[in-house]
């Protein structure tokens, strides 16, 4: 559940507030008159949004992300290093991205 202070409250706790935001990154509902409400995150967890949004907005995408998060609670797969799977698949590393190869 969401922490809800007044108005009031948040103007006389700016400093606190954003500091309890910054350590917990939980949001906090700042209420108004007539329910006209503010929510404040944090700029990484407003970021994270933005990137789950993005992954999950692709019916295809999600489906497939889902899925793979299935599996991986079940443990149905082993977790591979990328190195194995440079292996499995045949690749070097000159075979793919400075970026991924930056990655192992």
């Amino acid at each position: 559940m969401l922490a809800k202070v007044s108005w009031q409250e948040f103007n006389g706790n700016i400093e606190n507030l954003f500091s309890q935001i910054l350590e917990t990154g939980e949001a906090v509902v700042i209420s108004q008159p007539e329910g006209k409400n503010v929510v404040l995150i944090s700029e990484a967890e407003f970021n994270s949004l933005l990137e789950t949004l993005y992954l999950l907005r692709s019916p295809a995408n999600s489906s497939r992300l889902l899925t793979a998060l299935k599996r991986a609670k079940a443990g149905t797969i082993e977790p591979q290093n990328v190195n194995e799977l440079y292996k499995k698949l045949g690749l070097n590393e000159n075979d793919i991205g400075s970026d991924v190869a930056a990655a192992s």
